[in-house]
Parts: structure tokens; sequence; C-alpha cells
């Protein structure tokens, strides 16, 4: 136990040492600035806790960050439009809705794909080809596109974090349900299966720990596409609207809050699918 946790909190620590030091150096120059207008000279001391306690810095040092989600988590009532939580629900709906979609489309390409020749000649190198454009291009296009015949609020940030998920299961499928050997093969074709009976007791279970590795991957990427899809349409709600009315008011610590939240958010997600990855593979006994 000890041998994880002391690499980790290592990590952190230098993390929070080289934050904090960054926060002065990036701070300092509009402290000395101000204390210059005001006649007066800052000693070290006194220009490390001004730069550690602007209200508006270029880096916010790391207890201000944690102050503001305590101040808009467990202070704030999570349906207030103010409430980290509030907000963290919006984009969390998104993302779960588009991760599913991109799931199932994921799945049903890598089975189309293994199973057909055609598929595997044509559509892989236009799957691959679609992950070239940036997806800060085509969210506005997509928000757009559906606005334009009726369809807006939740599905459209959802299409967004479909386009980014399903790729990684794509991938990750076509890898696992490829990986039994031909000698696995052949004994299936021994005992006679058939392609459904090759499929569901060997290829599909073959392919657990791929899928779950780009789950993963999906998981997090579709969290991205959730918040982006968030930008261009002017949203009032999500971690996307907190992130952009904090870069239209200058409210660095704002955004660091909503960015933090959005790791932890992500890390959470990721977390509960490497739990249900563990058990599943355990009760199919690969762990």
């Amino acid at each position: 136990m000890r041998r994880a946790v002391l690499p980790v909190v290592a990590v952190v620590a230098m993390i929070f040492v080289l934050w904090y030091a960054a926060a002065v150096a990036l701070n300092a120059p509009w402290a000395q600035d101000r204390a210059k207008r005001a006649g007066v000279e800052l000693s070290f001391s006194e220009l490390v806790a001004d730069t550690w306690a602007q209200d508006k810095p270029k880096l916010p040092a790391p207890h201000q960050v944690v102050a503001e989600i305590w101040k808009t988590t467990a202070l704030k009532s999570v349906t207030s439009k103010r409430s980290l939580v509030f907000h963290s629900w919006i984009t969390l709906s998104a993302t779960l809705l588009g991760f599913a979609m991109g799931t199932a489309l994921g799945i049903a390409l890598a089975v189309g794909i293994v199973f057909n020749r055609v598929m595997d000649m044509s559509v892989m190198p236009w799957i691959i080809a679609s992950q070239t454009i940036p997806i800060l291009a085509i969210a506005p296009m997509i928000i757009v596109v559906l606005n334009a015949v009726g369809i807006s609020g939740l599905l459209p940030k959802a299409m967004i974090s479909m386009y980014l998920s399903f790729f990684p299961v794509v991938v990750g499928m076509v890898k696992g349900l490829r990986s039994p050997d031909h000698m696995q093969l052949d004994q299936m074709r021994t005992w006679n299966a058939s392609g459904n009976q090759t499929f569901w007791r060997l290829r599909l279970p073959s392919s657990m720990p791929y899928l779950f590795t780009s789950l993963k991957v999906a998981m997090a990427a579709s969290l991205v596409g959730a918040i982006v899809g968030e930008l261009p349409t002017g949203a009032v709600a999500g971690l996307g609207a907190r992130l952009l009315a904090g870069s239209y008011y200058g409210q660095t610590i704002q955004i660091w809050s909503a960015l933090l939240m959005a790791a932890a958010l992500a890390a959470a997600l990721v977390a509960l699918i490497g739990v249900i990855q563990r058990i599943t593979l355990k009760r199919m006994g690969m762990a």
C-alpha cells in the first residue's frame, strides 16, 4: 500500500509546488505594477501573498480554485445556476447519452468490418479519416444542421460526444474480435460451430478486455465532446458554459474550477468503467 501511495503523493506534491511557483511568476507583474502606481515597494513575502490572492489572476493558486469549488458545490443548492453540481449534471447527461450512442455505433461498425470484407475495405478508411477533422470545426456544423430540422438541446451535444467516442470503440472492438488465433478458430470448426456460435462463444468473449480499454478512452472523449458542444451554442448551463462565461468576464478562477470539476468527473466515470471491467472479467474467468 505504501509503495502505491507514496509515488502518487510525491507527484501530486510536485504539481502543487510547481503550480504555486507558476502563480507567483505569472501574477507578479500585475502586483508589481499596482504597487508601483501606489508608490510602494513590495517585499518578497508581500509579493507572494499578493500573487496568491488576486481576484482575477492570470493563474489562480490551488487554494483559490479549491475554495471556488467548495463555494460552488457544498455551499450552493444543486438546483442553483451557480452550482457546479448543477452544471456538471447538464454536461454529464449529454456525455452519457453520447457515450451510449457512440458505443452502440462503434460495436455495430466493428462487427460489420470484421465479418464483411467490403466494409473492411471501404468503411474503415473513412472512419479513420473522420477523426482528422477538428471537432471545433465540425461542432458548429452539427449544431446548425440539427437546429435547422428542429432538434436542439441535449441531442446535438450528444451527437458531438458520439462523434468523438465511437472511434476508439471501433478500433478496440475490431482488434478484439480478431484476437482469437487460427488454432482457436480451427477448434471451433472442429466442433462444427456455426458462425453465430463462434461469435458469441469465442470472438465476443475474447474482445472484452479490448472493449473495456476502448470504453475508458471513449468515455473521456465523450466528456470532451459534450463540453465542446456547449461552446458554439451559447449555452447557459453545463461545464462548457461555465468555461465560456469565465472567459468572457476574465474569471480565471471560475475557469479553473470548471476544468478541475470536468477532470474529476472524467476520472470518476473512467474509474466506474474500471470497476465494471474487473467484475465482468472476473466472472468470465479472465481476471
